[in-house]
């Protein structure tokens, strides 16, 4: 049954990407707004096709930590969904991504239109004062930022591995910075078709005040989301079948 609802489920997920874009292609030339509506209702499209088609239930806790105001959002990163299905929970968010992608035809097109931030990983103290260029523009128009701070996906319950820029940016724009957990990879692995059934949590947790040391910043950062993602993690293992792998 995994198999099968897994393959119904990709199916969907990537024909969905691959019509979304071809449509979408005229709203290049209209104001992003326009664009934007289409990919809320795109990411709200993600969340009930995994219920639906995968049995995946997603839960979210700690709204009321949501900002109304511009902060960084520093989410774990376990699988492809926090990427996507989380899209329509913010008002115009600005993703901190990789600069490869976007070289991808069309996908770089539509992440330029909607001014997310690349970043180049080889290019050092120069791609630090090109994200703040223009993670600054983004907070000055009312936005917000959602960086992952390992910089990948990584295994369920793999060792932490965060990198310096959350903290350049943390002490740079002076912004609060609000942590989020989840157990996201339990159910979409980094690797492989399976989606498996449950519950996938994401939980925003209560905000980290700016003009800390950096140090104690990420010490504070790295403790607090690894222990909510270990927990939630823990309370999805307890449900399953001992012989269950999740690290996948």
């Amino acid at each position: 049954m995994v198999f099968l609802r897994s393959v119904i489920f990709n199916v969907f997920f990537y024909a969905s990407i691959s019509i979304w874009m071809i449509v979408s292609i005229p709203l290049l030339l209209l104001p992003s707004a326009v664009l934007w509506q289409v990919v809320y209702l795109w990411s709200r499209t993600n969340v009930l096709g995994l219920r639906w088609l995968a049995g995946v239930r997603v839960e979210l806790r700690g709204l009321d930590n949501l900002s109304q105001t511009p902060v960084i959002y520093a989410a774990k990163h376990q699988s492809a969904f926090e990427t996507v299905s989380l899209l329509h929970l913010f008002e115009r968010p600005a993703y901190i991504l990789k600069q490869e992608l976007m070289r991808i035809p069309l996908l770089g097109r539509f992440a330029r239109k909607m001014q997310m931030i690349p970043i180049d990983r080889k290019a050092g103290q120069k791609a630090l004062r090109l994200m703040m260029e223009r993670a600054r523009e983004v907070l000055g128009d009312g936005r917000q930022i959602i960086i992952f701070p390992e910089g990948t996906r990584r295994p369920p319950g793999a060792a932490p591995a965060y990198k310096h820029g959350i903290v350049h940016l943390y002490k740079e724009l002076g912004v609060a910075v609000v942590p989020v957990a989840l157990n996201s990879g339990l159910f979409w692995p980094r690797q492989g078709f399976a989606r498996f059934p449950g519950k996938l949590v994401v939980e925003f947790l209560p905000a980290i005040e700016a003009g800390l040391d950096g140090r104690v910043f990420l010490e504070r950062l790295t403790a607090v989301i690894e222990a909510a993602s270990d927990r939630l993690l823990a309370d999805e293992a307890s449900r399953r079948p001992p012989d269950r792998n999740w690290r996948t």
